[in-house]
């Protein structure tokens, strides 16, 4: 018996090749001989029975001839079995292609037999039983392979779309997620170059804007207003994603002579969609943004699995950048009623107008020279803008009155603390923020109110917005005084140090640029957090009691 150990691997498994040996084994017995070939011309096993030699030359020409024929035939059924000489028996059995078919041999040997009896020996009916069975094997190989590969995409598409999903976080920007996006789908989706555009407001005009991308792809505004309105077209003739290419015929419209095949989708938002208002909705009025791929690289075209996956990851987008303007939107309308509390209560006062949002910024200020997270500096500054909220319940004869407070008016303005802090405290996203509410009035020595806490009995916080409180009341002109300068109001914060106000806060509050700070009040708080558009902050520092 001999084998060609360095080819067989290659053409046929090992557990094949036990099976093959052990026919030919029992051709042997049969009294003929019994060799595998490929169609190269390589004699991959050699069985042969003692004193019969087989001429290699006939076995490889018999082999090239049974493929030949069961090429040419293999759309129809059987095991191809071929007769030759009235010696020589073969048949396909590992049927692949041209190049990589297999076939085996049975040499009959020099006692011919004649052609009418031949195809019913045992030999013939054994090699016809053979073949069909190793070519049903072949084919159910094959077909396991495909499902197998088919399946692991499913998974990577799978994991790709639970990634996305695990990563919706709403503190995350566009710019990052849909960044991910790009380079998570090229992962499994091999294209030269990937980009994904969102609609956005510039100058009273919405445009698509290039948001995220990867690779070699040119997107300007002449471009991406063609594709835009090519995907439209699309998406109006009732398909759910722009394909081009010449693979199948020619382009259907005219590309960049670089783009030799290219898939667009749309991200569909659900408040413009139809009336059933689900997402994914691919109607013109609902498209917010498109993803766009250019030159498959492992195969010629994008397909009909390319666009269902194109799709599920641009819908995916789009939940995510519409939740993104939903909590947007739920943050401004949060620190809008927030804001217009506040506005109430220094409406009752026209010499505390503006005070709300002074503390709330002088706290933010301080939190920062404390190099405090950003997180606490969001509710310190909140907890600032809302610490006089208690005085809703507060007369306004009483917080506009003139003359010096009796006994009576003193405790009722000495309860606007616990007030505030009774209004916030059924809002559990305010459980951080309360403590500033409530203790904004206590001291250092214990001489404050409503609790008399002292020292660190008092929350950080509270400490905080209590120095940024008072240090803007002095600065500011009441009923029964003018406004304190800069430097007075420096002067009281020192003396004050251990007793009303905590001494390290203080001082590195007076170790700051307080003439800098005071200079951003008086200019609207522009300056240095222009930049930074601080009118819009209260809308980030909201981010974090609703996230």
């Amino acid at each position: 018996m001999e084998v060609v150990l360095d080819t067989i691997g290659e053409k046929l498994s090992l557990s094949q090749l036990q099976q093959l040996k052990q026919f030919g084994e029992m051709i042997n017995e049969l009294g003929a001989n019994f060799a595998i070939c490929n169609a190269a011309g390589e004699i991959l096993l050699r069985c042969e029975k003692s004193g019969f030699g087989s001429d290699e030359n006939l076995i490889i020409a018999n082999c090239l001839e049974s493929i030949q024929k069961y090429s040419v035939n293999k759309m129809q059924s059987g095991s191809g079995l071929l007769i030759s000489d009235n010696r020589f028996l073969s048949a396909v059995i590992k049927p692949e292609n041209d190049t990589s078919a297999v076939a085996a041999i049975v040499d009959m040997g020099e006692n011919k037999i004649s052609s009418d009896k031949i195809e019913n020996t045992i030999p013939a009916k054994m090699l016809v039983i053979l073949a069909e069975k190793l070519q049903i094997a072949a084919q159910s190989e094959k077909q396991f392979e495909m499902i197998g590969t088919e399946l692991s995409q499913v998974y990577e598409e799978l994991v790709l779309l639970h990634k996305l999903s695990t990563n919706m976080k709403v503190t995350e920007t566009d710019a990052n997620f849909l960044q991910m996006a790009c380079d998570s789908l090229t992962d499994i989706v091999l294209v030269e170059g990937i980009a994904i555009l969102l609609e956005k407001n510039i100058d009273g005009e919405k445009r698509l804007v290039l948001t995220a991308g990867s690779g070699l792809i040119d997107i300007n505004e002449q471009a991406v207003a063609t594709l835009h309105d090519r995907l439209l077209d699309e998406i109006n003739s009732g398909k759910e994603a722009l394909l081009d290419s010449e693979v199948d015929s020619p382009f259907k419209y005219r590309w960049p002579e670089e783009i030799k095949n290219i898939i667009a989708v749309p991200l569909c938002g659900r408040e413009k969609a139809s009336a059933d208002g689900e997402w994914g909705n691919h109607n013109e009025d609902s498209v917010i943004g498109l993803m766009v791929a250019v030159n498959r690289i492992d195969k010629p075209d994008f397909d009909s699995t390319d666009v269902k996956l194109f799709n599920s990851v641009a819908n995916s987008c789009a939940v995510f950048v519409e939740n993104g303007r939903l909590f947007g939107d739920l943050k401004d309308l949060f620190i809008g009623s927030l804001k217009a509390l506040t506005n109430s209560i220094d409406a009752k006062d026209k010499y505390t107008r503006g005070h709300s949002e002074r503390v709330a910024f002088i706290s933010k200020w301080i939190a920062e020279k404390l190099d405090l997270s950003e997180e606490k500096i969001h509710k310190i500054y909140l907890a600032g803008l809302l610490h006089d909220i208690g005085k809703i319940g507060i007369s306004g004869v009483v917080l506009r009155k003139d003359g010096k407070l009796t006994e009576q008016e003193l405790a009722c303005i000495r309860t606007h603390p616990s007030i505030g802090a009774s209004i916030l405290g059924d809002i559990k996203q305010m459980k951080d923020v309360v403590p500033g509410v409530l203790c904004h009035h206590e001291r250092i020595d214990g001489k404050g109110y409503p609790n008399n806490l002292c020292g660190e009995q008092i929350p950080l916080i509270g400490r905080i917005v209590g120095l940024a409180d008072s240090f803007d009341a002095m600065t500011s002109k009441r009923t029964y005084r003018n406004a304190m300068t800069v430097e007075k109001a420096l002067e009281q914060v020192q003396k004050g140090l251990g007793t009303q106000f905590d001494e390290k806060i203080g001082k590195i509050f007076m170790a700051s640029d307080v003439y800098r700070l005071w200079d951003m009040m008086q200019d609207g708080f522009g300056g240095a957090y222009q930049a930074s558009s601080f009118s819009n902050y209260g809308t980030v520092a909201v981010g974090t009691l609703i996230r």
